[in-house]
């Protein structure tokens, strides 16, 4: 379900996704308890104070700055309930609330194919990602990588004639490695540069899963075409499985450490990928991405006592649970639970993981 929404909407939207503790999933809980971001962040503050702690809201003028910032980059704010966000990436659940873009907007809605790999990789592993970057850009996919060394920025080259989308951890202006600028350029004049984070932001260690989940969440297949076992890849792939998106992996000798990643992959189940037939009978059979029915409409659930709240909290744990558990374990009505859980994670008392799992913090 899309809305339009005003410059005002549009900046409430970042005000509330910028907000400490305000994860997606959280975004996502509070939209469907109060309707607009507007009232969410009104009732923000005794919300927190309900989990046990202050909490302090993004500034008007933080907020501010960053719409300047992006404005003065030529790049694009999209809010996820709108007709312009990536379809493939509405369809997570959650979405991320918003997304900076910068280049041909209109590319991110068409067929997305990621591959990702080694940033150390080897000279035949870049040349099969160029290769298969470029034959899948000819068959109509977009390219889909991290701007990073080695293998994400061969599968880049191969994709720029036809469509390329590079997906960022820090800014949208964020250029790393710095010698990718060249590249960077290009993207953004051909394809399409895309964050999830503020304009001038650094990106820091964190930031990496929230960019990996944006790779696999625009693509209907993964392609890894070289990683160790501890690779961030294998998190890209992970995150793919998860989402129902295609994982797919290049096989090599188990003499190249190079090659751990993608052997066990294959191993796990993911299909075993020597060209780019590979990718394309994948996806024929792949089922479409449909975004989940989200109405920002509903009336406020009845408010959880301090009793309940206090029962949720003391069942969490670092292990994480469903919610369902929770609700069985508690006795109370889900509505409440689920909003005893917001007012948690605002807190900072507990995580809301995606699967509607939850951890404590």
């Amino acid at each position: 379900m899309t809305q339009a929404l005003s410059d005002a909407e549009r900046r409430d939207w970042l005000k509330l996704a910028r907000t400490e503790n305000v994860g997606p999933i959280t975004f996502d809980q509070l939209l469907q308890r109060f309707g607009t971001a507007a009232r969410a962040l009104e009732a923000l503050p005794d919300l927190a104070k309900r989990g046990g702690r202050n909490i302090r809201l993004a500034t008007d003028a933080a907020v501010d700055k960053e719409l300047a910032d992006g404005a003065a980059l030529g790049a694009r704010l999209i809010a996820s309930c709108e007709a312009a966000f990536p379809s493939a990436l509405a369809a997570l659940d959650p979405p991320p609330p918003i997304l900076w873009a910068r280049g041909r907007i209109e590319i991110l809605d068409r067929s997305g194919v990621a591959i990702v790999g080694a940033r150390v990789a080897s000279a035949a592993g870049q040349r099969f990602a160029r290769g298969l970057a470029s034959e899948l850009g000819q068959a109509g996919h977009v390219i889909v990588s991290g701007l990073a060394r080695g293998i994400d920025a061969a599968a880049h080259e191969g994709g720029l004639p036809t469509g390329t989308v590079a997906v960022l951890g820090g800014g949208i202006d964020d250029i790393y490695p710095p010698e990718h600028a060249g590249l960077y350029a290009r993207i953004v004049e051909a394809g399409c540069v895309v964050s999830e984070s503020e304009p001038g932001r650094t990106a820091v260690a964190r930031d990496f899963p929230h960019r990996n989940r944006i790779i696999s969440g625009l693509s209907r297949a993964v392609v890894v075409v070289e990683a160790e076992l501890r690779s961030g890849s294998l998190i890209t792939a992970r995150l793919a499985g998860e989402q129902g998106r295609e994982v797919l992996a290049v096989p090599g000798s188990p003499l190249d450490p190079r090659a751990k990643g993608t052997n066990d992959l294959i191993r796990q189940g993911a299909a075993l990928c020597d060209g780019a037939e590979d990718v394309l009978r994948a996806l024929e059979g792949l089922r479409s991405l449909h975004e989940p029915d989200r109405r920002y409409d509903q009336g406020p659930p009845a408010d959880p006592d301090d009793a309940l709240r206090a029962s949720v909290a003391a069942l969490l744990s670092p292990t994480p649970v469903s919610r369902d558990e929770l609700v069985g374990a508690t006795g109370g009505p889900a509505p409440a639970v689920f909003a005893a859980l917001v007012e948690l994670a605002l807190a900072g008392r507990c995580e809301l993981l995606p699967g509607g799992m939850v951890s404590s913090s």
